[in-house]
C-alpha cells in the first residue's frame, strides 16, 4: 500500500494526479487489513491508529497533524474504506502524507513555486469576449485584485487575452512573505493555488477573505461558461469531482 501512496506523492501537481488516477484504474488495490480505527494525542500531534498501531508515511513518518479536527478528517477517510484500501479516495491522508514527507523538506522551494504563480495568475488574463462571459470574469476577478492591492500596496496587472504580462517585483516579494511556514498549511495553500490556478485566490481564503465556495466558483468561471454553452461529459464531472475533493482536502488544513 506503501508504493501506492508514494507514486501519488511523487508530483505536488493535483491536476496531474487525476490522470494518474486512471491510469491506477486497473491496479488491484491491497486488502483493508484492520478493523478499528482511531486518533491518539502525542508530543502535541494527534496520530492516526491502525487497530492500536501508527500509521506511517511513505517516507516512514507518522501521520501526525497539530489540527485534532484533521485528525478526525483522516481518521474518517481510514475508517470508511471497505473491502481494499483506495488511495485515491483519500485526498486528506495524500495531502498530509506529502506535506510530512515532500514539503517540510523543500519549505523554501515550494513557496518560490507558489509564489511564481502570481506572476501569471488567472485572474489577471481575461477573455474580452463575448461580453457576457467578459462581464463574469470581472464580477468574479476583479474583487480579488482590488484585494490584493489593498493586502499588498500593489495592484496586480490585468490584460485581455492569453500574452503573459510582467508583474510588478514588489508584489510577488510580498505574496512570497505572506506564505506560512508551516509546511501543513503551505502544502495545502500549493494544492489550491495549482487546482485554481490562482494564489491571489489561494491567499484570499487563508486570510479568510473569500469562502471556500466563492474561491472554487471563481476558479472557474470559464469551465462553468463552457458547460453551459456545450454541456458536460461524465469524464469531465468526473475529473472536476476529483478536483474538488483534493481542494476541500486542502481546504481543510489552511482553514482550521
Amino acid at each position: 500500500m506503501a508504493d501506492l501512496f508514494e507514486e501519488l506523492a511523487a508530483s505536488f501537481d493535483p491536476v496531474q494526479a487525476t490522470e494518474r488516477a486512471r491510469a491506477n484504474v486497473q491496479r488491484v488495490l491491497p486488502k483493508r487489513f484492520y478493523k478499528a480505527v482511531s486518533v491518539e494525542p502525542i508530543d502535541g500531534l494527534y496520530r492516526v491508529l491502525l487497530d492500536g498501531k501508527p500509521v506511517r508515511t511513505p517516507g516512514r513518518n507518522l501521520l501526525a497533524i497539530a489540527s485534532l479536527r484533521a485528525a478526525c478528517g483522516l481518521e474518517a477517510e481510514w475508517a470508511a474504506q471497505g473491502g481494499f484500501v483506495d488511495p485515491m479516495t483519500m485526498p486528506l491522508t495524500r495531502l498530509v502524507n506529502s506535506a510530512i514527507d515532500g514539503v517540510s523538506r523543500e519549505i523554501e522551494a515550494v513557496k518560490d513555486a507558489v509564489a511564481a504563480y502570481a506572476g501569471s495568475d488567472l485572474t489577471c488574463y481575461r477573455a474580452g469576449e463575448p461580453p457576457r462571459l467578459d462581464e463574469r470574469q470581472r464580477l468574479a476577478w476583479e474583487p480579488v485584485l482590488d484585494w490584493v492591492r489593498e493586502r499588498f500596496g500593489v495592484r496586480p496587472v490585468a490584460t485581455i487575452g492569453v500574452i503573459a504580462v510582467a508583474q510588478p517585483p514588489q508584489l510577488l516579494s510580498a505574496i512570497r512573505a505572506a506564505l506560512p511556514d508551516d509546511a501543513i498549511r503551505l502544502a495545502a495553500i500549493e494544492q489550491i493555488t495549482t487546482l485554481t490556478g490562482s494564489v491571489f485566490l489561494a491567499l484570499s481564503l487563508l486570510e479568510k477573505r473569500l469562502s471556500a465556495d466563492d474561491v472554487w466558483l471563481a476558479a472557474h468561471v470559464d469551465e462553468d461558461w463552457n458547460a453551459e454553452l456545450w454541456g458536460v461529459d461524465s469524464e469531465a464531472q468526473l475529473r472536476r469531482d476529483f478536483r474538488r475533493a483534493d481542494f476541500d482536502a486542502a481546504a481543510l488544513l489552511l482553514l482550521d
